[in-house]
């Protein structure tokens, strides 16, 4: 039998629970800990604190909660962890860790990959007349951050090379995993199908529990176990075919649909995802459910990657704050109306008196009363009899959004009755917006800095063909099939599952159809018009379907759908978390016995 290495997933975020290493160590029986913590906005969050002190700018959490009290069963298990908590400081990352080490008489080898930031070529590639990489726009005047996605080669080489902890700056959020499986199986640039599915294992666990059973369409089947959730774990071999599992004994659930929505997450076209060591094709993937909480993946492809890295950066984009009260009583949306039209009344005619323009944007919410949902195909709840308002205002300067925080509190006795606050106590707080700008850079102007104890290491690039869209082959839709005249209307979440979330400015929604038979007929329903119709609220661009038949599932990309995504949006749902729960409420025509096995 080949040999197997098991990988486990052990941080989706900045912020996940540290409890994930201590499960992973003494339930996993793991091989390796991957961490991922690095958002587009965390960047310039770390280089503001950078700024203030040459001892921050990296995930402090992964130093002090999590390898401080795990290194010696780390290293008692001989289990290697790689993370990209260096940030925009790797250093001081670097040194802390070590401090750590030698205080617990440990010696273990930290490798490190650097490189991703560009901040020092800041005025050579606005000289250059780079421009964003969606709309066009020319390079910010004032960047925050810029932060090149590197790969998974530089992370094998510094394993390689005998590296205990690899820690980098800003690589993809799969490099983690496939840099460890390219060490694992000496794996070349060429091996562009087993890139693939290296790259797939680390996209399904990027994000910890959302593969076992958290934020689960059916999340009645995982419930009673979100209290001790599983974290993933990859069992992967030398092909690149691998099992998606969990400790036994955890909570959650393992299964082709929740692996499905996994696998669907945060994608555009999933035929043409671009890494920079491969560009994957998803479309063909199968899911076969070996044993309980086991799902064996295969039949990802790859082709050869692109020459450009795509590039992150962050710029500084004004100020905003939000405002949250709850309104309750007698004709409440009315009286919420009322008071947020009168206060940005009052607030613009101020703002005029002191000489500064209006707002730059805004956005009033009435939440309760179905604020998420399109008012087209949703009215507001009868006899509602509380919601809150939340108030968000935008503007270049923080003066003005200082005048706003004092106003909003300052009219409490001018205006309705029913009210209490809804959020932290006094003035709103008053907080920079940082907006993201994305641009394509060749290859060969960034370079990839790897060492492991103060010595430096070359590794492999791709060379030769690069990716074409010739080398796609696509395979024809579901043929539609009409209803017969016994058709009966469903909704959705009958038929399929679903998860959305953000793609910078877009937003992606990934529907897998329950049973393979289900797919014409959503198919029919769910067109890019239909689509676009249904979320006409937010969507500004246009709406794209993609098909992938190995897992009977469209993955839809929404255009310009949430008002400039991350923090820059004034959008209730800035990531497009809840759109899966909007898409699966779509009505859909089905003959009157399809559904007569269907529990849903």
């Amino acid at each position: 039998m080949m040999n197997k290495i098991k990988i486990g997933g052990a941080s989706g975020y900045w912020g996940d629970s540290a409890y994930a290493t201590e499960q992973l160590l003494t339930k996993g029986n793991v091989d390796y800990l991957v961490y991922d913590y690095l958002a587009e906005v965390t960047m310039s969050l770390l280089a503001n604190a950078k700024s203030k002190s040459e001892q921050l700018g990296y995930a402090t959490d992964f130093v002090q909660q999590i390898l401080k009290p795990n290194l010696q069963q780390i290293a008692e298990g001989g289990v290697k962890v790689v993370a990209n908590a260096g940030g925009v400081n790797l250093p001081a990352c670097k040194e802390a860790i070590q401090a750590i080490l030698d205080e617990q008489g440990l010696v273990l080898k930290i490798g490190t990959v650097d490189g991703d930031n560009l901040m020092p070529k800041e005025a050579a590639l606005r000289a250059s007349g780079i421009t964003e990489m969606e709309t066009g726009e020319p390079f910010p005047n004032k960047l925050a951050s810029i932060n090149a996605y590197l790969g998974a080669f530089p992370i094998a080489a510094a394993l390689n090379a005998g590296a205990d902890i690899v820690i980098t700056g800003r690589v993809v959020d799969s490099a983690t995993t496939l840099g460890v499986l390219i060490h694992e199986y000496n794996w070349s640039v060429d091996d562009l199908d087993k890139l693939s599915m290296g790259a797939l294992a680390g996209h399904l666990i990027e994000c910890g529990c959302q593969v076992t059973g958290g934020n689960f369409t059916d999340w009645h089947d995982s419930c009673d176990g979100w209290a001790d959730m599983g974290y993933p774990i990859i069992e992967c071999d030398e092909s690149g075919d691998f099992v998606v599992t969990k400790a036994a004994g955890t909570g959650g659930l393992v299964s082709k649909l929740t692996v499905a929505e996994q696998l669907v997450y945060e994608i555009g076209d999933p035929q043409t995802y671009f890494l920079p060591d491969v560009v994957c094709d998803f479309s063909q993937v199968k899911l076969t459910e070996q044993s309980t909480d086991r799902v064996l993946v295969t039949g990802a492809i790859g082709y050869p990657p692109s020459a450009q890295y795509k590039v992150s950066a962050t710029y500084l984009d004004g100020y905003r704050a939000v405002y949250t009260q709850l309104l309750t009583g007698f004709d409440v949306l009315k009286k919420a109306e009322l008071t947020a039209n009168a206060i940005l009344e009052r607030c613009e005619k101020l703002l005029a008196n002191t000489g500064y323009a209006n707002f730059k944007q805004h956005s009033i919410n009435y939440l309760g009363a179905n604020a998420l949902w399109n008012k087209e195909h949703f009215s507001i709840p009868q006899e509602i009899q509380e919601i809150v308002l939340r108030i968000v205002v935008h503007h270049d300067k923080r003066d003005a959004v200082a005048l706003f925080s004092r106003e909003v509190m300052g009219v409490i006795l001018n205006m309705t009755t029913g009210r209490c606050a809804a959020g932290q106590a006094g003035r709103p707080k008053v907080s920079p917006v940082i907006s993201l700008y994305s641009f394509l850079i060749d290859k060969n102007l960034v370079n990839a800095v790897v060492e492991v104890e103060g010595k430096p290491l070359n590794y492999p690039q791709a060379s030769g063909n690069t990716f074409n869209d010739n080398m796609v082959h696509r395979k024809p839709d579901p043929i539609v099939r009409q209803s017969d005249k016994n058709a009966i209307q469903v909704p959705l979440v009958k038929l399929a599952v679903a998860r959305s979330g953000d793609k910078g400015r877009f937003a992606n929604i990934g529907v897998i159809a329950r049973r393979p038979e289900y797919m014409p007929y959503i198919a029919q329903a769910l067109t890019e018009q239909t689509v676009s119709d249904w979320f006409s609220h937010v969507v500004k661009g246009r709406v794209e379907r993609f098909y992938l038949p190995g897992i009977d599932a469209f993955n839809f990309l929404l255009h310009d759908a949430l008002g400039g995504g991350g923090v820059s949006s004034m959008n209730i749902d800035t990531q497009g978390k809840t759109y899966a729960q909007q898409i699966l409420k779509m009505p859909v025509k089905v003959p009157a016995g399809l559904l007569k096995n269907e529990r849903r």
